[in-house]
């Protein structure tokens, strides 16, 4: 790698003893580190074991009266080609979402100019808390690359995500690429679709399907970072856009197939992940329906098929169809490829005990022409990378077929 000089930030947790290696392989790489440590990292590893290793003195105040400024979290923003926070505790991840800064290392995030990468590790119950998600996605927001966290056995006794990377994990990632991304997916132009529809009954009430629009929105994400243009026309969902997206919003299924039409025109891949209304009432009432009758009778009509109108289109992209089921997948997601002519299905079951809905954690089956692939339980966030590569390999065989 080319030498870099990298500034470790050390939350307090169990996992602060794994920084501790995180240094020795970092230098191991040729790579010049300096330790800062939270007051509840002190608590789990001694500062001596850091300075031994990085081979300079750590740092622990916000203002150090040795430096000749006496701003010392200037002079470390400055001095860094690289911030790496390993551990990060959910502490530490909402203060820099939040633009906290009471102490030496929330103050060095806003500071800093470089790169900026967060490792979490914490309970696997705090990991799915909706706050903490929400931190992690307005972290991405700003900028900072997250690594993991990875699943398994904790500490506390429990099983699940939240687990720290493993540091040569966090090292091949950091220092094995020499830190540049992977631009799979370099100036395509990608439409995808994320979220549910909504179909009026009448001015307060509409039907309507479970989707967060997780899973779209994080295929949108990882396709932007492997350097696609992407459009994202997305249904009613309380998410933030992506960075880097144009996002086109809609509400009912005839409003998204609207917006996919007048976007599809040079695109080169169309992944449709949202949840379209497959009937919409046939009438909607000017005024609220009042409970009158003991029974009522809906009258629904059938909507366009999205994804059928894009993979009829001339020219077509590449079409990717997603299909949510609670029994037979495999027979229904082949059924939908053929009649449909898509080149993709990426099927996922509804309904578990884990995973889908609401979920951050997802599992795909995947099936295109004489093919298929299983991508298993994780979270929502590395399937979509994993889908999108599945997706970037089969597009680029068919070009060059």
């Amino acid at each position: 790698m080319t030498t870099k000089r990298i500034l470790l930030g050390v939350c307090g947790g169990i996992a602060a003893y794994k920084a501790a290696e995180l240094v020795r392989l970092f230098r191991k790489q040729g790579a010049e580190v300096r330790v800062v440590m939270t007051a509840s990292a002190q608590q789990f590893v001694n500062q001596l074991t850091f300075q031994a290793l990085s081979g300079h003195a750590v740092h622990t105040s916000l203002l150090d009266a040795e430096q000749e400024n006496a701003m010392g979290h200037i002079n470390l923003a400055r001095w860094a080609d690289l911030l790496v926070v390993a551990p990060a505790t959910a502490n530490a991840i909402g203060k820099f979402s939040h633009g906290l800064a009471d102490d030496l290392l929330s103050t060095l995030y806003l500071a800093a100019l470089c790169p900026v990468y967060v490792v979490p590790a914490m309970n696997q119950a705090m990991w799915h808390k909706p706050v903490v998600q929400e931190n992690i996605a307005r972290l991405k927001q700003q900028g900072v690359k997250i690594l993991g966290p990875a699943q398994g056995d904790q500490a506390c006794g429990e099983t699940g995500f939240g687990r720290m990377l493993e540091p040569t994990e966090i090292c091949l990632q950091l220092c094995g690429t020499d830190n540049k991304p992977d631009l799979y997916l370099q100036g395509l132009k990608v439409l995808m679709t994320a979220g549910p529809t909504r179909e009026p009954l009448d001015p307060v009430r509409y039907i309507t399907n479970r989707s967060s629009g997780k899973m779209g929105y994080a295929l949108a994400q990882a396709a932007a970072n492997a350097g696609a243009q992407v459009t994202l026309v997305s249904g009613p969902v309380s998410l933030p856009t992506p960075e880097g997206i144009k996002r086109v919003n809609v509400e009912s299924a005839a409003q998204m197939y609207q917006a996919v039409m007048e976007n599809i025109s040079e695109c080169a891949l169309y992944i449709g992940a949202a949840a379209v209304a497959d009937y919409t009432p046939a009438t909607v009432q000017t005024e609220k329906i009042k409970k009158h009758a003991d029974d009522s009778v809906l009258v629904l009509q059938k909507t366009q098929d999205i994804l059928a109108a894009v993979a009829a289109a001339k020219p077509r992209p590449f079409t990717v169809g997603f299909a949510a089921e609670t029994q037979d997948l495999e027979t229904y997601a082949l059924d939908k490829l053929s009649r449909k002519n898509a080149d993709m299905i990426a099927a996922n079951w509804v309904g578990q005990a884990e995973g889908g809905f609401d979920s951050e954690r997802n599992a795909l089956h995947v099936y295109w022409q004489g093919g298929q692939q299983h991508l298993p339980m994780t979270e929502k966030t590395q399937l979509a990378e994993q889908l999108l590569k599945l997706i970037a390999k089969r597009l680029h065989e068919k070009n060059t077929a």
